[in-house]
């Protein structure tokens, strides 16, 4: 009896680190290595975006409401869409949070173009300021695991 009940001891045991094995394994944030991999990749492309924040500032205090335009809807153009793919893979728990940040971006982002459009300097500052805060949020939700 005892021996048998060894033997199922050692048999359950062997179960449950076959369940364990199988199961995906996450990070400390609870994201996947395969959503990080994702992740990984569009935060290099935000980050790239983010990058040229110094440009836009200098862009935006010569008062040059064309180049402002051009780099809003060329090389920063794709934010939205690096934060969207990002958001999708963040644990369920950030998403809410990363979703309100990334779209408070979205807004400053489109209001910036909106003032350059309209050459209005004073708004065009304001909306760098929130473009440039946004950028900070949102880096600030990127987990950490991403940039290594």
């Amino acid at each position: 009896m005892l021996k048998a009940l060894s033997r199922l001891a050692a048999f359950c045991l062997c179960v449950a680190l076959s369940l364990g094995l199988m199961a995906p394994a996450v990070n400390a944030a609870g994201i996947s290595p395969d959503d990080l991999g994702v992740i990984r990749r569009q935060a290099a492309a935000f980050e790239d975006a983010k990058s040229r924040l110094p440009d836009l500032a200098r862009l935006v205090s010569e008062k040059d409401w064309v180049f402002t335009r051009n780099l809003l809807h060329g090389p920063m153009q794709e934010v939205s869409r690096e934060m969207l793919y990002i958001n999708q893979r963040l644990d369920k728990s950030e998403r809410k949070e990363a979703t309100k940040v990334a779209r408070s971006l979205k807004e400053a982002l489109a209001d910036l173009d909106e003032a350059a459009r309209l050459q209005d300097f004073s708004r065009l500052q304001k909306s760098y300021s929130a473009v440039a805060a946004g950028f900070d949020a949102y880096s600030d939700l990127i987990p950490a695991e991403a940039f290594n």
